[in-house]
C-alpha cells in the first residue's frame, strides 16, 4: 500500500526538467528563466553585511519591517500606489508566494482557471491544493498572442476560485493592458472570484519603465493578489525571495501560512533585498537594456532561418517560435541537447496554446546567443522528425 497521496504520486514532472537532466558542460542552456548576470556586488554586500552583523537570527512571519517599508516606498515610485504594511508579505521566493495564494483560496472540489500558454508550476500549485486547472490559451495571430476575456468568463462557474493571470507573460511575453485587467477586476468583483496577478517580469519590458500592474486599479478590499519576484529584474534567482500584495484585512491569515509553511526567510538576505529596491534602478535599468539587446539579436537570427516561425512579444526575456514538420517539441528539445548543445524548454511544457512551441532564454550575452543561434540553425536545418 502506497504512504503518499495518489493525486502527488501522479504529479508529472516538468517537461522543462526532463530536457535539463541531459545537460552536459558543453551545452548553452537557455531554457530556463534565469540571466548568465551573477547578481550585482552592492546587493551582495548588503546581505554579507547583515550576516557579519548577527542578523542570524528568526526574522517575522511577513519578512523584516525595514523590507516591508522598502516594498512600500518601491510601489509608491513606480506605480504611484499607496501599500501599507499590513498588506504586504515577504516570501521564499515567487513560486511560495503562489503556492501561500493557493493554500489561502482552493479547495478540493474548485476549479481555477488561468491564461495559457503559462510557467507549469502554477497549475501544479492549485493541483496539489485540490483545485482542478481549466486553460484559457491566447490566441495567436500575426502580431502575436492576444486574449479573448469572453472565454475567460465562460470558463468560470461557482466553484471558480481563482483566475491566474502572468503579464508579462512566461513564456510568451504577452502583457494585459488596463483595459482588459478593469474588465477582469469588475468580474472578480461581481462573481467573487480571486484574481492572481502574477508580475514577476514588470521591469523587463521593451518599451517604457513597467508594465501594467493590477495595484494600479484594485481597491484595497478588492479579491487582488499580486505576485512577484526579486529573481529576475535583480539578477537574484537563487536567492529564492518573493512577496505578496494581499487584499486588506488577511494579514494574519498569511502570517499563520508563512508560520506553518516556512516560518519566514533569512533575515540576512532581506537585507541584500532591501538594497536591490533602494539602490538598485540603475541596475534594473542595466539589466533591462541588455534583455532587449538578446531580444534583438535573437529576433534577427530566428527570422533568417527558413523553417522558424518566430512569436513577436513585447516583454520578458523569452522568444517562442515554431518550427515547421515539428510536432513534437518535446523530442525536438531532448535532440537539440544532445546534438546541437543548445538547451531549450518544448512548448508542451506551459499548456494549451504551446504545444507546438519552443521557448528560449535570451538573457544572455550577446556573442552567447550568436553562437546558440549558429547551432540552431544548422539543426534546424537538418532536422526531421
Amino acid at each position: 500500500m502506497s504512504l503518499i497521496r495518489e493525486d502527488i504520486a501522479a504529479l508529472e514532472d516538468s517537461p522543462i526538467i526532463e530536457v535539463w537532466r541531459l545537460a552536459s558542460a558543453d551545452v548553452i542552456g537557455m531554457w530556463v528563466g534565469e540571466s548568465d548576470v551573477p547578481t550585482p556586488p552592492f546587493i551582495c554586500e548588503a546581505a554579507s553585511k547583515a550576516l557579519f552583523a548577527g542578523n542570524t537570527f528568526y526574522a517575522p512571519n511577513r519578512g523584516i519591517p525595514a523590507l516591508r517599508q522598502a516594498l512600500t516606498e518601491y510601489h509608491q515610485r513606480l506605480y504611484g500606489v499607496d501599500i501599507p504594511d499590513w498588506r504586504i508579505a515577504v516570501t521564499q521566493s515567487g513560486m511560495n508566494a503562489v503556492m501561500l495564494v493557493a493554500q489561502l483560496m482552493v479547495r478540493p472540489g474548485d476549479n481555477v482557471v488561468t491564461v495559457t500558454p503559462s510557467w507549469p508550476n502554477i497549475m501544479r500549485a492549485m493541483q496539489i491544493n485540490g483545485a482542478a486547472v481549466r486553460e484559457v490559451p491566447l490566441s495567436l495571430g500575426n502580431d502575436g498572442w492576444s486574449l479573448d476575456l469572453d472565454r475567460v468568463f465562460d470558463h468560470c462557474d461557482a466553484r471558480t476560485r481563482v483566475i491566474y493571470t502572468a503579464s508579462p507573460g512566461n513564456p510568451t511575453g504577452w502583457m494585459l493592458n488596463r483595459e482588459q485587467g478593469e474588465a477582469l477586476l469588475d468580474f472578480a468583483r461581481r462573481r467573487n472570484i480571486a484574481l492572481l496577478s502574477d508580475e514577476v517580469y514588470h521591469r523587463i519590458v521593451h518599451d517604457g519603465n513597467a508594465a501594467f500592474s493590477m495595484l494600479e486599479i484594485a481597491r484595497p478590499d478588492d479579491p487582488v493578489f499580486v505576485v512577484n519576484s526579486f529573481s529576475k529584474a535583480w539578477a537574484m534567482t537563487g536567492w529564492r525571495i518573493g512577496w505578496t500584495i494581499f487584499p486588506d484585512g488577511l494579514a494574519a491569515e498569511y502570517e499563520k501560512l508563512i508560520q506553518f509553511n516556512t516560518s519566514a526567510g533569512q533575515a540576512f538576505l532581506q537585507h541584500g533585498a532591501i538594497a536591490a529596491l533602494r539602490e538598485g534602478e540603475e541596475f534594473v535599468q542595466y539589466f533591462v537594456s541588455r534583455c532587449r539587446r538578446g531580444h534583438a539579436v535573437v529576433n534577427e537570427r530566428l527570422a533568417g532561418m527558413p523553417r522558424i516561425r518566430n512569436i513577436p512579444n513585447s516583454a520578458s526575456f523569452y522568444a517562442m517560435f515554431a518550427v515547421d514538420g515539428v510536432l513534437d517539441t518535446l523530442t525536438f528539445c531532448k535532440r537539440a541537447v544532445l546534438e546541437a548543445r543548445i538547451g531549450m524548454a518544448p512548448g508542451i511544457a506551459f499548456g494549451n496554446g504551446g504545444e507546438r512551441m519552443v521557448r528560449l532564454c535570451y538573457a544572455k550575452a550577446p556573442e552567447l546567443l550568436h553562437t546558440a543561434m549558429d547551432r540552431l540553425a544548422a539543426f534546424v536545418a537538418d532536422y526531421r522528425e
